[in-house]
């Protein structure tokens, strides 16, 4: 059995990111598109820590990946207020039929 290296974090964290990718291309709902988002940022941390465990850099790889988890929820919560204000005005969460809309 072969250890876990970094090829092992770094493939992980691209198929994430690619996922992610598809995720927020195809998705219309705009709830989907959050969690394309989320994959993406995922992604990010996983390859951040990975390399910060290995030694490549010191404890601010984890400090850094902390912060953007910080910064992804509060993202997440703001996103959320503003989907369910887009809810509330246009009935719909549909990103392709709220662009279009014009009020």
């Amino acid at each position: 059995m072969t250890p876990v290296g970094l090829t092992h974090y770094l493939v992980l964290g691209a198929i994430l990111f690619v996922f992610g990718l598809i995720n927020l291309a195809t998705r219309k709902n705009a709830i989907g598109v959050l969690l394309g988002v989320e994959l993406i940022l995922n992604a990010a941390n996983l390859n951040i820590v990975a390399f910060s465990r290995l030694g490549i850099g010191g404890i601010e790889g984890n400090v850094f990946a902390v912060t953007v988890i910080a910064l992804a929820a509060a993202e997440t919560v703001v996103a959320l207020a503003i989907v369910l204000a887009i809810f509330h005005h246009y009935r719909t969460v549909d990103v392709g039929k709220v662009s279009s809309m014009r009020d």
